[in-house]
């Protein structure tokens, strides 16, 4: 007995017809009939009745036909089951992370990813916060790190990385040295250097002078915070940054009032984990517990 015989029988019973099962399997109808008649001749019983218009089940072949159709779907499932682990064993994910970012939390949960599935390829790719949610939602990303400032996309789960709160950073020479803090009000008000749209520090500083009524003078951008912090100390202009990001030995700091916040969070789609590599990352990214620096 043969699987292939099992299914052209079930093909034959369901559609009544050698014809229409012959085209349903992709078989020349001869090659159908010299098959099931070779499963009848081996199982001893006739289990298709030839003798009207249209094929009928005999007595034995209606008892047969829920066997043949279970062994067909107990190999299918088989075959799913290898497909799946197939997956784990040689699939893909790709990861987005904002520019600049260097987090150890993120290569930590990637190693910990390789360590339980080292055949899986992981590709790595940069850009600003909005896109990497704009190719998250399209399925395009498994997961991503992003800067936030504020509720998360609709459709999107996250985890928090890191939390900082953002300072004013000058060079020493500036004005605003001796001060302690500038409200954001002043700050709007003065030349300033900050990562571009699309990232959670700007997203922070523009709700920031959103609600207080006023807009940002930003005179120059960097994509990296360590340029932006270079810049400032160059006397080009006062710096926007998260404060553990401002190096206190190249720049004076000045709390900025009402505080500011922006995060670095784990994003991803669950509604977009198709393969099992991707649901395997998911599952990791929801039981993954980042630090978090206030």
């Amino acid at each position: 007995m043969e699987l292939h015989q099992l299914e052209y029988f079930v093909a034959v019973a369901e559609e009544a017809s050698f014809t229409r099962a012959a085209a349903r399997v992709h078989v020349a109808q001869p090659g159908v009939s010299a098959q099931v008649r070779r499963l009848e001749a081996e199982l001893g019983q006739q289990l298709l009745d030839r003798s009207g218009r249209s094929v009928r089940l005999t007595e034995v072949g209606a008892a047969v036909l829920p066997f043949a159709r279970a062994a067909l779907d107990a190999v299918e499932g088989a075959r799913l089951t290898v497909d799946q682990l197939a997956g784990l064993v040689r699939g893909q994910v790709t990861i987005g992370m904002v520019s600049g970012c260097a987090l150890p939390d993120l290569a930590g949960l990637l190693a910990a990813f390789h360590g339980r599935h080292p055949g899986v390829a992981i590709t790595l790719t940069e850009d600003g916060s909005d896109r990497l949610v704009e190719l998250l939602g399209r399925g395009q990303l498994d997961l991503a790190v992003i800067g936030s400032a504020g509720a998360a996309a609709p459709g999107l789960e996250t985890r928090v990385l890191l939390e900082d709160t953002l300072v004013a950073a000058v060079s020493p020479d500036d004005p605003l040295t001796g001060l302690q803090a500038v409200s954001v009000a002043e700050l709007a008000g003065q030349p300033l250097i900050c990562l571009p749209r699309g990232t959670g520090v700007r997203a922070a500083l523009d709700a920031g002078c959103a609600a207080a009524g006023v807009e940002p003078r930003v005179v120059l951008e960097a994509s990296a915070l360590p340029m932006v912090a270079r810049l400032a100390a160059t006397g080009l202009g006062v710096a926007v940054l998260p404060a553990s990001a401002a190096p206190p030995e190249t720049l004076y700091v000045l709390q900025v009032t009402p505080q500011l916040c922006s995060r670095l969070e784990l994003a991803w789609n669950p509604a977009a984990a198709g393969s099992p590599a991707s649901r395997a990352l998911v599952e990791q990214a929801r039981s993954f517990t980042g630090s978090r620096a206030l």
